[in-house]
């Protein structure tokens, strides 16, 4: 009954879905110029629109975070950019495990069992694959 630390419904992803969340909203604040719910934003042609599901793999396991958007569709975050399916060294721990001799197969047990992340075998393999070229 002790409590995760990594994987689905761990202390660690859920603290970073919300520091990445918060962090992410301050960036649309900063990038439309007012806080959220000020009357500033009203007429200014611009403004919060809600938000985009995303998951992320991270070295402490998957993480969904709602990722804020506004109207125009102008807003890319620099935390969390567009297209990004994993975050902060996933791919560098990939590479070293394959440089050290383990197998696709073997490398996709691994994050399974240490971090909780699931990646496919094409996944891993396209991501050894490009960094060999």
């Amino acid at each position: 009954d002790g409590l995760a630390l990594t994987g689905k419904g761990g202390l660690l992803p859920e603290l970073l879905k919300a520091v990445l969340e918060r962090g992410m909203d301050a960036e649309l604040t900063d990038h439309l110029g007012y806080e959220r719910g000020d009357r500033a934003g009203h007429g200014s042609g611009n403004s919060r629109n809600g938000s985009t599901p995303k998951t992320l793999d991270t070295e402490v396991g998957s993480v969904r975070l709602d990722q804020p958007r506004d109207r125009n569709s102008s807003f890319a975050s620099r935390l969390v950019p567009k297209g990004a399916r994993r975050l902060g060294g996933l791919e560098e721990m990939i590479i070293s495990l394959y440089a050290g001799g383990m197998t696709i197969r073997d490398i996709q047990h691994h994050l399974a069992a240490t971090l909780g992340t699931e990646l496919s075998h094409e996944t891993i393999s396209n991501l050894t694959d490009a960094i060999g070229e």
